[in-house]
């Protein structure tokens, strides 16, 4: 239990690390933002990562994603991969990144697995192996060391003990991960946006070597990347019957601030962006959302929000509402209720969304 520092109300669905309240943050943000965005600087200081995006006047500038950091001499960029040395970006590239991977048994365990091909066959005999889920075949999952945002409830916070070890692995190392049973590669981590360059890369080629077989191009992100890049992921995932799905955190950009550090205009820019090309083909959805419902900041105003625009682009885009379980520095709010995630669904079906679920039902409180 904590007490906002704005309008001294004590809850159980108060972060103490955040230190205010949804309300607060929702009708009085020039005071309450300052106490969230102290706890982003906290929590990146202990990891040696810059606390804010870098804007120096004479920086290098990166334009890999939202934040567009003009990183100083010396200095890094937000992600904490990119480096200005001598006035040139040094770090990660298209044939270097900080990543690992492991070969995950299909069905498996991710975001979109109840629509897309390995879960469910969906797009058979193009995009999949066989009628129904792939079993006996394997995802490549990819996870990148590294993160555009800094969310205080991160459920893979641990990335951020690489993201500044000196260790880089050559893309022709993840390509020959691929092996006969792997049937989709998909990155995550942390996020693919801060090495898209090098994920492209590994895609593009992992391809080349396996012609006329199987071999799906997927993404879990956040959304922020350059645009020209989001594109070439789009053509990737089209062509390869592979899913994009975007982790849609928060519709108050207010609160999206609070609880990520960073803008979510970009993220729904991009995700209206790969929205367009969904007719393109349909099955199995290139398209798919989800929202972790964090108890106390996620409520069912913020689901309403997200489903409503989800809705306007196309309502057959599946969106998949996750519970929120305790880490990192929001490891004080209680786990999401079953009322709430009921609730929350059908919020998301009155907006029009077609295809709406709880994706990880067991982690629910009574």
């Amino acid at each position: 239990m904590a007490t906002c520092s704005v309008c001294k109300t004590t809850s159980l669905f108060i972060s103490q690390q955040i230190g205010v309240c949804l309300e607060c943050i929702r009708r009085t943000p020039e005071k309450a933002l300052d106490f969230a965005l102290q706890a982003h600087k906290r929590s990146r200081r202990a990891f040696g990562l810059p606390e804010i995006p870098p804007k120096a006047e004479d920086g290098k500038r990166c334009n890999i994603c939202v934040n567009e950091c003009v990183i100083p001499e010396g200095g890094l960029g937000y992600c904490g991969l990119r480096k200005n040395l001598n006035g040139q970006i040094v770090g990660v590239s298209s044939e270097r990144g900080k990543l690992s991977w492991y070969h995950d048994p299909l069905p498996t365990n991710c975001v979109a697995d109840w629509v897309c091909a390995g879960g469910t066959g969906s797009g058979y005999p193009l995009y999949a192996c066989r009628r129904g889920p792939e079993y006996g075949h394997t995802n490549l999952a990819v996870f990148f060391h590294a993160c555009t945002f800094n969310c205080l409830y991160c459920q893979n916070w641990h990335f951020r003990e690489q993201t500044l070890v000196d260790i880089t692995i050559p893309v022709e190392s993840l390509v020959k991960a691929v092996d006969k049973s792997t049937t989709c590669i998909c990155y995550f981590g942390g996020d693919p946006t801060p090495q898209l360059p090098f994920a492209l890369k590994a895609s593009r080629m992992a391809l080349k070597n396996n012609p006329d077989r199987v071999l799906r191009v997927c993404w879990e992100t956040n959304g922020t990347m350059n645009k020209t890049l989001l594109k070439e992921m789009i053509e990737l995932s089209l062509t390869t019957g592979g899913t994009i799905k975007f982790d849609l955190k928060a519709w108050d950009e207010r609160l999206h601030i609070a609880l990520t550090g960073v803008t979510n205009q970009r993220t729904l820019e991009n995700f209206a962006l790969v929205a367009e090309k969904i007719s393109q083909r349909t099955e199995p959805p290139l398209l798919v959302a989800s929202t972790l419902l964090v108890p106390g900041y996620i409520d069912e105003e913020e689901v309403r929000g997200i489903a409503r625009f989800i809705a306007s682009l196309n309502p057959n885009i599946p969106y998949s509402l996750l519970a929120f379980y305790r880490h990192f520095y929001m490891d004080d709010l209680p786990l999401t209720s079953r009322a709430l995630a009921y609730r929350c669904l059908q919020v998301a079906k009155e907006e029009g969304l077609r295809n709406v679920r709880i994706g990880n039902i067991h982690l629910l409180q009574s």
